[in-house]
């Protein structure tokens, strides 16, 4: 009866203790680090529909449910306003289910947007043909090597002044 009681004790805890410092599970973090590549990789060579694959059919975006389709039309939006859209890794790393991305994000602003993404201040903007780069902070939440949740900060502002929409005494002040 103890036994039992205690191995019934090691199931419960042993997700929790691998949730706060436990053993981690290696294989999936680096699993979990080479979908993530390999989705910056797609973007970076354009082929964006290939990378909304890599999401969930009921993915989130910043808490809300917008499905694979959504982060579809989100990126054709992106690859839309900035054809040349790139995303270079500078920093990645994984912890669990969730991998944390720091990239450098540049474009050249060639076309307009049609729904509110980047900050929403592209809508209906005329392009500038203007270059920018920045650094985005991206926390891709996968299972099974696929995204289910994904969040982003990103400097929209420091884009927005680049592409010369905004001016840049605001920022000084």
């Amino acid at each position: 009866m103890k036994r039992a009681v205690l191995l019934l004790i090691l199931a419960i805890a042993a997700p929790v203790a691998a949730q706060y410092g436990g053993k981690r599970n290696e294989k999936a973090e680096k699993q979990n680090l080479e979908a993530v590549r390999r989705m910056t990789e797609k973007m970076n060579r354009g082929d964006w529909r290939a990378a909304a694959d890599d999401f969930a059919e009921d993915t989130q975006n910043h808490g809300e449910k917008v499905g694979r389709e959504g982060v579809r039309a989100v990126l054709e939006d992106i690859f839309t306003t900035f054809p040349d859209w790139r995303m270079e890794i500078l920093e990645i790393f994984a912890d669990g289910d969730t991998v944390s991305v720091r990239y450098e994000v540049t474009g050249t602003h060639r076309g307009v947007g049609k729904i509110p993404v980047n900050g929403g201040m592209l809508v209906g903007v005329a392009p500038t043909g203007k270059r920018f780069a920045v650094q985005h902070i991206h926390f891709f939440k996968l299972r099974d090597a696929v995204v289910i949740d994904h969040h982003a900060t990103r400097d929209d502002l420091g884009m927005m002044q680049q592409l010369g929409l905004l001016p840049r005494a605001l920022a000084n002040k």
